[in-house]
């Protein structure tokens, strides 16, 4: 399962660390590399959430508020390059929510606002797309049938798995992380997700987290910064948390005005959501 890469720069990166990933066994890191819809996937994913849990999810509440307005005749206003327009990003502006979300820090860096500039609008707007659940028609977005289905509450309960899904295998998460490494950690998500499963139990900090839930590629070992932990916040992370599968702390810096660090754990939704058919190298046993 090692990638072939110089073992003593692996050995070097890891310090010490054992990823979690080479616990399972050949069969199971095979199928966490197939999305949850796919057959012979390891990977499960609930669609029985109660009304307590659905509300942890700040990504299902934007849903359903881009949802709604794109339901409103006509639609929400296209421009012609395929972005939603300038009215509809300052109509949203206050409405959607992101982890670590500052609307003053955007608006200082942007004299206007188009929509790839304000992320809650510009990734749930993608994730729609990506679930089907919206389409283009003439010069607005409305949604789809499927949309529609879940805005009557038809599939309301299926919409976190839908979009989580289409969030994590379907669209490029690159744009969270700068495009750092390409698409890695993403082409690995379902390890990636198994690792913080058994690893991600108490507050860590994403350079240990980066080390357990990862398989290490060249570029990054080449690197004289470790981005890697970048990467997996940008990609991973930070959109679980607004999945309301992860929480993240940040702790003050002793000495330092403004340094903080970052340190993640599982939410109580992180089990319930997410379920796992595995076995592990030594035994057998299927543990999560």
């Amino acid at each position: 399962m090692i990638p072939p890469l110089d073992k003593n720069d692996i050995a070097r990166w890891l310090g010490g660390i054992v990823p979690a990933w080479t616990l399972l066994d050949s069969d199971s890191f095979a199928a966490l590399h197939r999305p949850p819809s796919m057959g012979r996937s390891a990977i499960r994913l609930a669609t029985d959430l109660s009304a307590e849990e659905a509300a942890r999810s700040v990504m299902l509440r934007n849903a359903l508020v881009v949802l709604a307005a794109a339901a409103k005749p006509p639609g929400l206003k296209l421009t012609s390059t395929g972005n939603l327009s300038r009215k509809v990003v300052a109509a949203m502006f206050g409405r959607l929510d992101w982890p670590g979300l500052d609307r003053n820090v955007i608006l200082q860096m942007h004299k206007v606002i188009n929509e790839p500039d304000f992320p809650p609008l510009y990734f749930v707007r993608n994730l729609l797309e990506a679930a089907r659940l919206v389409r283009k028609h003439n010069d607005h977005l409305v949604p789809s049938p499927a949309g529609r289905k879940v805005l009557d509450g038809s599939t309301l309960l299926t919409l976190q798995a839908s979009l989580f899904e289409a969030a994590f295998w379907r669209i490029d998460l690159g744009y969270f992380s700068r495009g750092f490494l390409g698409s890695w950690p993403q082409d690995h998500i379902g390890l990636v997700l198994w690792s913080l499963s058994v690893a991600a139990n108490d507050w860590t900090e994403p350079a240990q987290l980066v080390r357990l839930c990862t398989i290490p590629i060249e570029e990054m070992l080449r690197r004289p910064h470790d981005i890697a932990q970048y990467a997996l916040e940008g990609m991973i992370l930070r959109p679980l948390v607004a999945f309301g599968l992860v929480e993240h702390r940040e702790d003050p810096i002793p000495g330092q005005r403004f340094g903080t660090r970052d340190f993640y754990r599982k939410s109580p939704l992180f089990d319930h959501f997410l379920k796992f058919d595995v076995n592990l190298q030594t035994d057998g046993v299927v543990r999560h």
